[in-house]
């Protein structure tokens, strides 16, 4: 059976005890929960594509955290508030991943967590597993 380890990242600030974990791995899988750009009490990024490359950079440093880069990425599920805004965070997309890109689930929703938050994403790493 896999070993569960959370992932802490010192650049990504961690949820309060006992809420979630924002980062899993188990095996060579690795569960990042929906991150946002909140960074300490507030939203940072203007827009669709400012919240994403926050986002992504957050992934990225959890995935390399747990002993993998960032093309090992092979899932995001992408929440927005505005689809129309999806290229925005299609271009932050394109600047942080190479190669194949990972699967990828984009869904509207109505409203995240507070006003200012635009985008959420979560991913699901596979350790070992990008070509690069």
């Amino acid at each position: 059976m896999a070993k569960r380890t959370r992932i802490i990242s010192p650049k990504v600030a961690e949820p309060p005890p006992q809420r979630w974990s924002n980062c899993l791995r188990v095996g060579n899988m690795v569960f990042v929960s929906g991150m946002t750009a909140r960074v300490g009490e507030k939203i940072e990024g203007a827009d669709e594509y400012e919240q994403s490359r926050i986002i992504f950079g957050k992934i990225k440093d959890l995935v390399e955290a747990a002993g993998g880069q960032v093309d090992d990425v092979v899932k995001v599920t992408i929440f927005l508030v505005d689809i129309r805004n999806n290229t925005k965070v299609w271009k932050a997309r394109s600047e942080v991943f190479s190669g194949d890109f990972p699967a990828s689930t984009l869904v509207e929703i109505r409203a995240l967590a507070t006003p200012d938050t635009l985008v959420e994403i979560e991913a699901v790493a596979m350790i070992g597993s990008s070509s690069a």
